[in-house]
């Protein structure tokens, strides 16, 4: 064993000794607050109101009743201050022997760091302006056995922060505020949605056939039927059939599985905003993507600027959003004639440009391989990448006036996709064809029933599909997603 693990075993020995002593300490503390009569785990605790609702508006001499986590004790001999944090706020106790009584006052000294209480008391302010509750009665609602991080100061180290999310949102207000807007994202999106007529809806998650993308899917097996099932990777082509079936909007806001990567913008569980919206087409969801965003950054973040990323880099979400074809941004970055060159050109030249070229791919994956490496990374504002080569999106229709390419946009901000949009095809003669190019041999894996759906008459339709955990990342200015998710899925 080398120096430095050594090194590492010593220090991760000491800290486990330390756990192992503070621990035996509270349990000492927990049988004699037991012997005492005090509960170490008690039962339910009637609040007066939130310790925010305390706060604003506070109510000087009012008999309240509040509970919550210790988060800090400070003994003063005869007295005690404590802070008190439920979730919501923080508020100072006051705890005194005279007006507590002996036995009380005593069983108090016993709490440590982490303990839930609940307290029954009278609001007043300190003489330093102090918002506090002098403590008439206590209860033990929960004895922490455990030492919380850092006395509360902070949990440093990022991968316990991630496989012990209970902590990280107890030590670190910033991360608890995240997931607050994390809630009210997904709050005033409902909000916004169904203000314009949208209903919201579920499909299965668990699928015969895995549809509406190109991705490995999760594979169960479903022993009532004896077969197996994919954990569905995008709801679309169920919310489709909805449209099929009268509904006119619709939108689905929940998880997708992906049996792929997991890096700092992918998790193989992951949520998704699907929308639909019958008689409309990729303009009409450029509109919700405009009203969306800036009612978002209205309501919830109270700007419509956010700075994004350790580079602190100001993203601005005023609409409108700039709107610009993929050729045209192609044609910017690698000439005019770009379009007119042969492949064997087109390749000399991405290589060129900085690119990795596979010898048996055509003009259109050499193209795709310059906007994904060299052009999408530099759309830093928001921005709507318009007619993308329709090979990329079977799904839908193409443009009118031109056949190679799909009536679609990429929503890209920071660099990275965070939505797409389409006129939605419904065709089912096409629909097959593009069926039948991306399924190749494997003629197994079209989806006959939803073929079928069409043939009943889906009526013309927009659509559109946002990362909703990017979406927050956005938002909250983080480029890691697992900052955005409670849970997310780790290596071991």
């Amino acid at each position: 064993m080398s120096d430095n693990n050594n090194e590492q075993a010593v220090r991760e020995d000491a800290a486990q000794a330390g756990v192992n002593q503070y621990r035996e300490q509270r349990i000492k503390h927990l049988e004699a607050l037991a012997e005492l009569g005090y509960s170490p785990f008690g039962r339910a605790f009637e609040r007066t109101a939130r310790l925010s609702d305390l706060r604003e508006p506070f109510e000087e001499g009012r008999e309240v009743t509040a509970a919550g986590r210790l988060t800090s004790i400070r003994s003063m001999g005869k007295s005690v201050f404590a802070d008190l944090n439920d979730g919501s706020a923080k508020m100072q106790l006051y705890v005194g022997k005279k007006n507590l009584g002996d036995d009380p006052f005593k069983a108090f000294g016993l709490l440590d760091i982490g303990d839930h209480v609940g307290v029954k008391g009278t609001l007043f302010v300190t003489r330093t302006g102090e918002k506090t509750i002098q403590v008439a009665e206590w209860t033990l609602l929960s004895k922490a056995v455990l030492q919380p991080p850092e006395k509360f100061h902070g949990l440093q180290d990022t991968e316990e922060r991630y496989r012990k999310r209970y902590l990280d949102l107890v030590a670190n207000q910033d991360v608890r505020e995240r997931f607050n807007k994390r809630i009210a994202i997904a709050r005033e999106t409902r909000r916004y949605l169904e203000s314009l007529g949208f209903q919201e809806v579920e499909t299965p998650m668990m699928q015969p056939q895995a549809g509406g993308a190109a991705a490995k899917p999760f594979i169960t097996h479903y022993n009532a039927l004896d077969r197996d099932m994919f954990m569905r990777i995008a709801p679309e082509l169920y919310l489709k059939r909805l449209l099929v079936g009268g509904f006119d909007k619709v939108f689905e806001l929940n998880r997708d599985f992906r049996n792929e990567g997991l890096d700092r913008s992918h998790n193989p569980e992951f949520t998704v905003l699907e929308v639909y919206e019958a008689y409309g087409d990729v303009n009409s969801m450029v509109r919700i993507i405009e009203g969306l965003i800036p009612h978002l950054c209205e309501t919830v973040l109270g700007t419509m600027k956010v700075e994004y990323g350790e580079a602190k880099e100001v993203l601005d979400f005023t609409p409108p959003y700039r709107k610009v074809r993929y050729a045209d941004l192609v044609k910017e970055r690698m000439g005019a004639d770009w379009f007119d060159i042969p492949a064997a050109e087109a390749a000399k030249r991405a290589e060129e440009a900085g690119c990795a070229v596979n010898p048996a791919w055509n003009h259109l994956m050499i193209t795709h391989e310059v906007y994904d490496k060299l052009i999408e990374k530099t759309l830093r504002q928001p921005t709507f990448v318009m007619r993308v080569p329709h090979e990329f999106v079977p799904l839908a229709k193409t443009c009118v006036d031109d056949p190679t390419a799909a009536d679609v946009f990429e929503f890209v901000v920071a660099g990275k996709e965070l939505c797409p949009g389409y006129t939605e095809q419904n065709d089912p003669f096409e629909q097959r064809k593009a069926f039948e190019v991306q399924a190749g041999e494997d003629l197994a894996k079209i989806d006959e029933d939803f073929i079928c759906a069409l043939e009943h008459g889906m009526p013309p339709a927009g659509g559109l599909g946002i990362g909703f955990d990017r979406l927050v990342m956005m938002l909250t200015g983080t480029e890691i997603i697992r900052d955005v998710i409670l849970f997310p899925q780790l290596r071991n």
